[in-house]
C-alpha cells in the first residue's frame, strides 16, 4: 500500500470515527482533510537540500449549507483537521515557517458540496524552531530553559497522575537541543522504554512518567524568543549530545 493510499485510509477513520456523524449531502469531513492534504502538496517548496516549507495558514471556503453543517461539528473538527495537516507532513518531510491555522469560512460563491482552499507561508524574519511537549492531549510550547512537569500544582505543567512524583521530571531547552532530566521522583523516568536519569533528548522522543506518556517535538516557526540557557547547563547538553563525558 502506497503511502497516499494509507494517509487516506488513516484520513477517513480518524475523521468519520472523531465525529460518527453522516451527512446525506454536501461535503464530508475526510474531503476537507484530503482538500488539505492536496493544497500542502502543490504548495511546498524546497529551501535547502534538507529542508521542505509548507503553507501554515488555511483558509476552507464552505456554502452557506455545508459550512452549517460543520459549524455543528465545534472545534472538534480544526483540532482533527490540525492533527492530521501535521501527520501528513512529517510523513512528506515538510516543515512550517509558524504555527498551522485552519478555518472554516462560509462563502455565498461556492456551490454546495464543493469547497475551496487558499493557503498562505508564513513571512517575515527568519525560521526558528520551537520545543513543544504532547501530554494528554494537550501540546504545550517550551516558553522557558527548565520545565518542570509533575503531579504538583507548584510544577511548570501538571499531570493528573497518581503514577508521578510532584516534580518529577524537567525537560531542558535552548532553542537548538534538549535534555531530560529525572528529578528524583519515585518511580523515575523512562526515555524510549529505557530508564534514565538524565540524557539528550531527541525530536519526537517518548518519555514516560507513571501511566503518562510525553512527547517532545520541536516546531518550525518565526523568530521565536530563545531562553537563555545557563552557561554550566549548555555544556552539559553538549556533552551529553556529543556522548562526552557530564560534569
Amino acid at each position: 500500500m502506497g503511502l497516499l493510499d494509507s494517509f487516506e485510509k488513516g484520513l477517513e477513520r480518524a475523521v468519520n470515527s472523531a465525529f460518527a456523524k453522516t451527512f446525506r449531502s454536501g461535503i464530508q469531513p475526510v474531503e476537507i482533510a484530503s482538500a488539505l492534504r492536496s493544497e500542502l502538496d502543490k504548495k511546498a517548496a524546497v529551501v535547502s537540500r534538507d529542508r521542505i516549507l509548507a503553507p501554515n495558514t488555511f483558509a476552507v471556503r464552505l456554502s452557506p449549507a455545508d459550512d452549517e453543517r460543520m459549524s455543528g461539528l465545534g472545534d472538534a473538527l480544526v483540532h482533527e483537521l490540525d492533527t492530521l495537516v501535521h501527520k501528513h507532513a512529517k510523513a512528506q518531510g515538510y516543515s512550517f515557517a509558524g504555527p498551522v491555522s485552519i478555518t472554516l469560512r462560509r462563502d455565498e460563491d461556492v456551490s454546495t458540496g464543493t469547497l475551496r482552499v487558499e493557503s498562505s507561508t508564513a513571512q517575515g524574519g527568519r525560521v526558528s524552531w520551537r520545543g513543544v511537549v504532547d501530554v494528554e492531549g494537550r501540546r504545550i510550547p517550551l516558553t522557558k530553559s527548565r520545565t518542570v512537569i509533575g503531579r504538583g500544582s507548584d510544577a511548570d505543567i501538571t499531570v493528573a497522575d497518581t503514577g508521578t512524583s510532584r516534580k518529577h521530571v524537567e525537560i531542558l531547552w535552548d532553542g537548538e537541543r534538549a535534555m531530560v532530566r529525572d528529578m528524583k521522583s519515585t518511580n523515575g523516568t523512562l526515555l524510549g522504554g529505557r530508564k534514565i536519569t538524565e540524557a539528550a533528548l531527541p525530536p519526537d522522543s517518548t518519555i514516560r512518567i507513571g501511566r503518562t506518556d510525553i512527547v517532545f517535538r520541536v516546531v518550525a516557526q518565526a523568530s521565536p524568543p530563545k531562553p537563555p540557557m545557563p552557561a554550566d547547563e549548555a555544556t552539559r547538553m553538549f556533552d551529553l549530545r556529543e556522548g562526552g563525558p557530564l560534569a
